[in-house]
């Protein structure tokens, strides 16, 4: 049975959602309008972000910023990853959730999921035939690897 839970983003950006962001924002070192998004894309997918996932989501985005950092041999991730950061460290954080058995996956969405995204010859099916939980793996697993070959517009060499 699914929860009904007030979404913290829906509100007014009260002091829950300040306080969120200001948390995040102080465990990960980067900046609001990062956090910002990062909420707005777990909120899309029907979670609900609570005081208890500040320190997760703030981890998950420096993992996720060193890992884009490392990989492109950049001091700060380029403004054309961004989307790119976003949506790995919500994939980071879900999965992350999912391995230390925190996340229902009854809180999750999975109404408007697409069926199949195909990109080169990569292919990610949602299908609706199969468990919450394949359409899950599949989720994260997308979420944790689209756009990787997209670094290579920003890589530099290293000497």
């Amino acid at each position: 049975m699914r929860r009904k839970r007030k979404s913290l983003l829906k509100r007014n950006r009260g002091d829950d959602v300040d306080l969120i962001i200001h948390s995040i924002t102080n465990a990960s070192g980067l900046s609001e309008p990062f956090a910002t998004m990062v909420l707005k894309r777990l909120e899309s997918f029907g979670y609900t972000v609570t005081q208890d996932d500040t320190w997760l989501i703030g981890f998950s985005m420096q993992k996720v910023e060193n890992s884009i950092r490392n990989d492109c041999n950049v001091d700060e991730i380029p403004d054309g990853l961004m989307h790119i950061a976003v949506d790995m460290t919500v994939g980071a954080f879900l999965y992350a959730k999912k391995q230390s058995g925190r996340l229902s996956i009854g809180d999750l969405d999975f109404s408007s999921a697409v069926s199949s995204i195909k990109e080169g010859d990569t292919q990610v099916n949602f299908g609706s035939g199969g468990s919450d939980g394949e359409k899950l793996d599949a989720l994260i697993n997308y979420l944790l690897t689209y756009g990787r070959g997209e670094f290579a517009c920003y890589r530099q060499i290293r000497w």
